[in-house]
């Protein structure tokens, strides 16, 4: 159990609530990261990479009631060959490249103070190159709608809705069987999957930050494939005031990205799950009328995955939401 200090109701400090707030997400993280090795028997790698977006940008953390439109768009190209936490020979995978471009639709609705709901259409691009039977070199290019996520929030656990509580389901909308692409690399996973999630934000004078995190697992196995549990968390920081007459705001994220072998007659489990941590400086510019633009680059700092996996040099993402 983890509860929120009030400063006045327990005589400290702003910063000394800041101070001990962050401890508590960040025990909370360490306790969920825990829970999920010890839940299940697996090792963490991905050859798709499909669930390092699923923590969204600070316009996702609600704080007065209203509607937010937004279109978000993800950069990933694999090509580099890596086995463990190292690099290996393109020789020892069939695989050569993944080049995906993600287009997702969102909204987010704060019903009240307490209550709100969000969603999410994706639609994939994604290029692929491998080679067949014989050696030789095939490639495929598929445009599809992904699996949508709905989600509810729930911010009525302090007065200024820094600290929501998110619950939903992604549901299985997206092709599973589209040719040449094996079932950790479709656009779709053929599975329902539970979401749970949460952040928490704070504010100082000029500067702020949040932590979050998100867990997905499938709730069902579909023609012979599970995919592995998802668990994506992140921690930021933002200084409002360095380029506050250009109404910029710098901010600083390190995400961790963790997702588990897939299972199945269908899956690939000794090529499938990783364990990665980015550094993502990014920016947001907030316009006039209520749209703001948000972008950063996710840099790997550590990244370890089960077998020959291609992998991405680096993540982009850029951002436009619209409040109403």
């Amino acid at each position: 159990m983890f509860f929120i200090r009030h400063p006045v109701l327990f005589g400290i400090s702003m910063f000394e609530t800041l101070y001990l707030n962050c401890r508590i997400i960040f025990r909370l993280a360490a306790f969920l990261i825990t829970l999920t090795f010890c839940a299940h028997t697996i090792s963490f790698a991905c050859a798709c990479g499909c669930n390092v977006f699923t923590v969204g940008p600070r316009w996702m953390m609600a704080m007065t009631p209203g509607t937010t439109l937004s279109f978000q768009y993800n950069y990933m190209n694999q090509y580099n060959n890596w086995n463990g936490a190292s690099g290996a020979s393109p020789d020892l995978n069939d695989d050569k490249q993944i080049l995906t471009s993600f287009y997702t639709l969102g909204f987010q609705t704060m019903i009240n103070r307490d209550w709100g709901i969000m969603g999410e259409l994706p639609v994939w691009t994604r290029y692929f190159k491998t080679t067949d039977d014989n050696g030789n070199p095939v490639s495929v290019t598929h445009t599809a709608a992904g699996d949508v996520r709905l989600l509810g929030m729930y911010t009525g656990f302090s007065e200024d809705m820094s600290i929501a509580f998110m619950f939903g389901l992604k549901l299985p909308t997206g092709p599973f069987d589209l040719s040449l692409l094996d079932r950790d690399t479709q656009i779709g996973t053929g599975t329902t999957d539970a979401l749970l999630g949460a952040y928490q934000m704070g504010q100082e004078d000029g500067w702020g930050w949040y932590g979050q995190f998100m867990w997905l697992h499938a709730l069902n196995d579909r023609d012979g494939y599970r995919p592995g549990d998802g668990f994506d968390v992140t921690f930021a920081a933002h200084y409002d005031n360095l380029l506050k007459d250009y109404n910029i705001v710098p901010i600083l994220q390190l995400a961790g990205s963790f997702r588990g072998t897939d299972s199945g007659i269908n899956a690939d489990p000794d090529n499938t799950g990783y364990q990665r941590l980015y550094l993502a400086p990014g920016f947001e510019f907030n316009v006039n009328g209520g749209l703001k633009v948000y972008a950063d680059m996710k840099i790997p700092l550590v990244t370890h995955v089960t077998g020959n996996q291609l992998v991405a040099p680096y993540l982009a993402n850029l951002t436009l939401s619209l409040g109403i």
